[in-house]
């Protein structure tokens, strides 16, 4: 089997939704970092790191999600661009 093409906007979405996955698992770890070091600095700081924990929430899957997008769209064509020309990756499977 050799893979000579690549649907961009297929491998973008695809790219897009696994990239704000992380995205919510990289803001449910600062949550958490956020909560344990907040304690550390008093009350008045707990209540920022929890807006900062929430904001962090709310906006890291979505930029993940939209860089996710922009690189897998990048990514498909440039690999569409180079197997033209060197003829795709082959694989071996049974």
């Amino acid at each position: 089997m050799v893979i000579k093409r690549v649907a961009v906007l297929k491998l973008a979405v695809f790219q897009a939704a696994m990239m704000a996955a992380f995205g919510l698992l990289a803001a449910l770890m600062m949550m958490m970092f956020g909560s344990m070091f907040s304690g550390l600095f008093g009350q008045s700081s707990g209540m920022a790191g929890m807006a900062g924990g929430i904001a962090a929430l709310i906006i890291l899957p979505i930029l993940y999600g939209i860089f996710g997008f922009i690189a897998g769209a990048i990514g498909a064509a440039l690999y569409n661009l180079i197997a033209g020309i060197v003829g795709g990756i082959e694989l071996e499977v049974e």
